[in-house]
């Protein structure tokens, strides 16, 4: 996919409305609104989150920082989590679809199932928004996203810098990659890839192993565990995709006494990624900061609700659905490669808290960079 960004930084800029709080929209599928005569007028944006699973960020930052948005706006948030299931998934949009939502934003489980939904939006007057991952062959109006081939590329770069801090010069890579199904999986091998290509080319890199791990850390494990033993061993650096999946793959070099031996990607600065990158078992993560995400997203919603022209001129970029061959208007954020030299970034973010990371075995590394 090929991407057109102009002015990203903009996004930084745009005054948050405000941070993650604790109360969403609850399990009946119902929000509460601001009490604006727009919310009573039928001002709704319902929301269909993938899973739980894959990454804490749906549950722990998206949802929290959707619902706040949208409620401060003054309409109604309906948020609900398929489960990673398809049918749920298909469910969920044919109720929100029932209760009239004004605007339907989603994180597709897979193309297909996602584009049905919109398409049933569509024919019922009610423009979607893809969040996170774009919609092959979908009617989304927009699309909202970080730079994911960048994302990759970040990861890319990152095991090569980890690597020469190591002194490897040669090396055996595994590359554990996200789930076939997600179209953002392909846009950070992608951009992972790339990165990677000079080396490939020049020799002083080997693939010895690129399968996927499903964004499911057992899976993961097991695959890597594969290729290792395939490789006799002669593992040197890993690309994993998030850090769920870099969690059973460190499992793996722990059994072999390889963990912080080996270098190991991640991705979302998970806590529980940030403590390996904290501990050395783990050599980064790419940070993208859900609040701009979210920002972006509800701030299209409302505009769409307005109907006053102002969407447009939040867009900063285009996204290629390589299925319906067209360019769907973007906002695209800057994700971050964090390492222990700027460990801080995440927390000076709000993303998370020292006292969620830094416990037991953790505490003493998180003092030494400087994390109290």
């Amino acid at each position: 996919m090929r991407m057109r960004k102009i002015a990203v930084a903009g996004l930084v800029v745009l005054p948050l409305l405000l941070t993650a709080c604790g109360g969403s929209s609850g399990g009946s599928g119902t929000g509460s609104g601001g009490g604006s005569k727009s919310a009573a007028a039928g001002g709704k944006v319902g929301v269909i989150l993938p899973d739980a699973a894959s990454s804490p960020r749906w549950e722990n930052n998206d949802r929290p920082l959707l619902d706040q948005a949208i409620k401060a706006a003054g309409y109604t948030a309906i948020i609900q989590n398929a489960s990673k299931d398809v049918t749920k998934f298909a469910s969920l949009c044919d109720s929100m679809i029932n209760q009239s939502v004004n605007v339907l934003m989603i994180v597709n489980l897979d193309s297909d199932s996602g584009a049905a939904c919109e398409k049933k939006a569509l024919d019922a007057g009610i423009p979607s928004i893809d969040y996170d991952r774009l919609t092959l062959g979908g009617s989304a109006k927009y699309y909202v996203s970080f730079d994911n081939i960048q994302v990759g590329k970040l990861m890319g770069d990152g095991l090569i810098a980890c690597l020469d801090a190591a002194g490897k010069t040669k090396a055996n890579i595994v590359e554990i990659n996200g789930d076939p199904t997600d179209n953002n999986a392909a846009l950070f091998k992608e951009g992972y890839d790339g990165a990677l290509k000079p080396k490939y080319d020049s020799g002083d890199y080997t693939k010895v192993g690129d399968q996927t791990g499903k964004w499911d850390a057992t899976v993961a494990q097991t695959t890597f565990e594969q290729l290792f033993t395939q490789a006799k061993g002669k593992v040197d650096g890993v690309i994993s995709a998030n850090d769920t999946m870099a969690g059973g793959i460190v499992t793996v070099l722990k059994n072999n006494s390889l963990a912080g031996k080996v270098p190991v990607t991640g991705q979302d600065a998970s806590d529980e990624g940030l403590q390996r990158v904290v501990a050395g078992t783990q050599c980064g993560t790419v940070f993208k900061d859900v609040k701009l995400e979210a920002k972006a997203a509800a701030d299209l919603a409302v505009a769409i609700l307005k109907d006053d022209g102002s969407a447009d001129a939040l867009v900063n970029g285009t996204a290629k659905d390589t299925q319906a061959n067209k360019d769907v208007d973007s906002v695209f954020a800057t994700p971050v490669w964090v390492t222990q030299a700027n460990i801080k970034v995440p927390f000076d973010a709000g993303y998370t808290t020292v006292e969620k990371v830094c416990t037991g075995p953790f505490a003493a590394d998180c003092t030494k960079l400087g994390l109290s």
